[in-house]
Order: C-alpha cells, then structure tokens, then sequence
C-alpha cells in the first residue's frame, strides 16, 4: 500500500485536555479567563494611557504601545480558543483555524523579537548620541521600524505556515494548549526534514540576530554610562534600561526554554502537563508580565498615571 493510500487527510485537530475532571475543568477555566482578563485589562489600559498622556508622546513610548498591542493580540490569539476548550468535550480545532493561529502565534511572537531590539536601539540613541536622537528616531524613522517588525515578523510566520501546512498528518491529537508548530510536526506521517531545517537556521537566525542587536546596543550603552564621572548620574541612566532588559530577558529565555523542552520531549504525561504550562506562561503570563514592568518602576509612566487618574476625578 502506497504512503498516499495509507494517510487519511485530517480536517480537524483535537487538542489533548490538561485534565477529565469537571470540577478541575471549571477552575482551569476561571484561572485562565482571570489572567486573560488582566492581560487584556494591563495591555488596553497601556495603550490608552500613552495616548491620553502628550508627556508620553514620545519614540520610546511608542514603541512601548505597539508592544502592548502586540501583546493583547498573542493572548487573544492562544487564550479565546483555549477558554473555549475548556468547556467543551470535544476541543476540536477546524484544519485552517490552526493555520490560522499558528500563523498568528509565529507571526505576532518574531514581531515582539524584532520590535524588543528597535526598543534596545531608540535606548542606544537616546543615550548614546543624544544630539542625534531627534533625527536617528524621527516619527518617520519609528515608523519604518515598527513597519519593519510586522512586517518580518509575518513573512517569517508565512514559511513556516506553508511548510507545516503541506504536510500529511497521520494522527490529530495536538498535545499542546495551542497549534504549536513543534506539536504539529510530531502528527505529520511524511519527512519533516526540511521544516526542522527552517526551525533551525530561519527561526534561529531570527532568534540571534535579534538578541545581538539588544547585546550590542547594551554593550554601548553600559560602555557610555561607566563614563559618566558621579555614581548617581550612572545609575540613573541605566535605569531606564531596566524595565526593557527584564522584559527583553523573560520573552527570550521563555523562547529558549520553550526550544530545548520540545527538543528533549519524553512523552511522559507530567512532561506533557508542565509542557503546557511553559506555553500558556509564554503567551499569557509573559503578556501579563509586561505593562507591570514598563509601569512598576517606570517614573514617567506613574506620573502620567497619576495625572489621568487626577483629571478623571475632577471631572
């Protein structure tokens, strides 16, 4: 029997519950829609408040908005299909529907790469060449920058969409939260050498180049900051780096770890569970994580906030 003959063409995938019990099912299901929920809320009210701030209109800022943007999106994409799940019996996805998220999810994760080291840059100019910044970041400039982001980000995402998509798949059960390309590539029944080579050298090339680009960029601007001459003036300046080097460090080492987790897959269920877990930390938590840490122990952020939250009042 020819492989043609031997592989039924799937038109739905299932993903794999995390558990059968209802009682679980339902507190899965509240505990995911309160983190959603708070994503969403954090991510909206960053936007909103950078608009309805002219102190906030700045390069930095508006970067900083795009990245919620981004952020609300990628949850959004992973987390209404997965609250669906969660009371469904059977979590079935249609063939195009996990294209389409697959897409989205690659897509919206390479523009967050892209666009973390343009943040690293507008920081490397700002502190770097001072002088230089209002023509080096010009509104023009940020916007070919963040055009750039989408743009890369998506046209990566289409590879390895089509790539995946072309393959015959053996079996349908998904074992992942979402339609995870290295989950996919586990159901196909023809050779997925040429995708694993797209994994390795597009998304790994992505993966790097961006990383540099934030190294660099930090590199400069720790090797500008150790010339300021008063210990004050050099933690200030580097304090503004702070919120972007953590936020830049959680996204990157969840990619890595998220990698080297489906690289050394056992199969075995407590693997499958904290698996998933790692992933729904990607995209909702990490997204979570975000506004708190650019507001927390950002001081123009806290003022502007506390200057809406006074004209709300007094209205």
């Amino acid at each position: 029997m020819t492989e043609e003959n031997s592989t039924t063409k799937v038109k739905d995938f299932v993903f794999v519950s995390f558990t059968n019990k209802p009682v679980l099912k339902i507190i899965l299901f509240l505990v995911f829609l309160v983190f959603y929920m708070a994503t969403l809320v954090g991510n909206i009210g960053m936007i909103a408040l950078i608009r309805a701030s002219p102190q906030l209109h700045t390069p930095m800022y508006f970067f900083l908005s795009n990245l919620s943007f981004i952020d609300s999106l990628f949850s959004s994409v992973v987390a209404c299909k997965s609250l669906v799940n969660f009371l469904e019996d059977k979590k079935s996805i249609s063939f195009i529907g996990c294209a389409m998220q697959m897409y989205f999810v690659i897509g919206l994760a390479s523009a967050e790469c892209f666009l973390l080291a343009a943040m690293a840059y507008d920081r490397y100019v700002a502190i770097c060449k001072p002088l230089q910044y209002p023509v080096l970041m010009s509104p023009r400039a940020c916007i070919l920058l963040m055009a750039g982001s989408y743009l890369l980000g998506f046209f990566h995402s289409l590879l390895h969409t089509i790539f995946t998509f072309r393959l015959s798949f053996c079996r349908s059960e998904i074992n992942q939260v979402y339609c995870d390309i290295t989950a996919l590539l586990l159901l196909s029944c023809t050779d997925t050498h040429l995708n694993e080579l797209l994994i390795f050298y597009v998304a790994g090339l992505v993966e790097t180049t961006t990383v540099l680009c934030v190294l660099l960029s930090y590199i400069y601007i720790l090797a500008n900051i150790m010339r300021i001459s008063s210990a004050s003036g050099r933690l200030k300046t580097f304090s503004t780096c702070t919120s972007h080097l953590t936020a830049v460090t959680i996204f990157h080492g969840a990619i890595l770890i998220l990698h080297f987790r489906s690289k050394s897959s056992n199969g075995s269920p407590i693997q499958d569970v904290s698996d998933k877990i790692l992933a729904i930390f990607y995209t909702i938590v990490i997204p979570l994580l975000n506004p708190l840490i650019y507001s927390l122990r950002n001081k123009e952020v806290k003022d502007a906030l506390r200057c809406f939250w006074r004209r709300a009042w007094t209205k």
